[in-house]
């Protein structure tokens, strides 16, 4: 190769490379723009750089799958739920779907993300979850809630007060969605927006835990405030689920009291029963 045809290759290399972070940073602005729309809670945790390594990957069309991965490591590592960091992939996704030199408003679909990009993205973050998941075995790191073991373990130590008080003031409030009606990443979604729902219901110490695939419990005490918790409980769920149209065919959520049977064991089986 001549001097003449080797400055013209190395021209040439230069000229994709600004053709490539110029696309890079068009498709970084649109997805950000896209993502922020969908309702991202918290703008200044969006920008990381694997955003970046992603969309440099995608810029110069070759496969984004490990890139993908490690957004999603990220995302979980940063705190992100699996819920917002599959609409942030929606989003991208979106984008992508758009013809060039599109600049119009985009409908982040979860359900039409390609199998690829989400196995990739999903398995980032569940794995970061898994190994946080070792040290806070008490917790299902989808939701957040405290596991079936765990309201288990809080059962005995409620019939052992009760015991030794000779008092009856716990019950169980169980609220079910009904997960038939859709399919996919929605389910998982749906029953993350749930948990969000009931922590906010429930913050005063109660144990909230999945007891099933569509069905929470909340060990508590009775009182005045009970019913009016249930109240606000079935219409923060409704609020919650309406604002994904492939998730508001769950509700509206059925929300019942249980008493606690008279023994451990029994109120064990109703835990396995109720989660079915």
């Amino acid at each position: 190769m001549g001097v003449r045809e080797a400055a013209k290759g190395g021209a040439d290399r230069r000229s994709d490379a600004r053709r490539t972070g110029e696309q890079a940073r068009a498709l970084r602005s649109r997805w950000r723009t896209a993502t922020m729309a969908a309702g991202w809670a918290y703008p200044a945790d969006w920008p990381l750089a694997e955003v970046d390594e992603v969309c440099e990957v995608v810029s110069s069309s070759a496969d984004p799958g490990a890139a993908l991965y490690r957004l999603g490591s990220a995302r979980a590592e940063a705190g992100a739920g699996l819920a917002e960091t599959l609409l942030d992939l929606a989003a991208l996704h979106a984008v992508l779907s758009e013809p060039p030199g599109s600049t119009g408003i985009v409908s982040p679909n979860v359900d039409a993300i390609p199998a690829r990009m989400l196995r990739a993205t999903a398995l980032g973050w569940g794995d970061v979850m898994s190994r946080q998941a070792a040290n806070c075995a008490a917790d299902n790191p989808l939701t957040g809630l405290a596991t079936g073991a765990y309201l288990r373990t809080r059962l005995r130590e409620v019939y052992a007060e009760n015991r030794a008080s000779g008092r009856d003031d716990y019950v169980l409030a169980l609220v079910r969605l009904d997960l038939s009606r859709t399919s996919g990443w929605s389910r998982v979604v749906a029953m993350t927006l749930l948990a969000d729902a009931l922590r906010e219901v429930f913050d005063s110490g109660e144990t909230i835990a999945s007891i099933g695939p569509s069905v929470a419990a909340v060990l508590l005490k009775r009182d005045e405030r009970l019913h009016r918790a249930l109240l606000n409980l079935r219409i923060l769920t409704a609020d919650r689920l309406s604002v994904d149209p492939h998730v508001a065919p769950t509700g509206p959520a059925k929300v019942w009291l249980e008493p606690l049977p008279p023994t451990y064991e029994a109120a064990s089986d109703l835990l396995t029963t109720l989660g079915r």
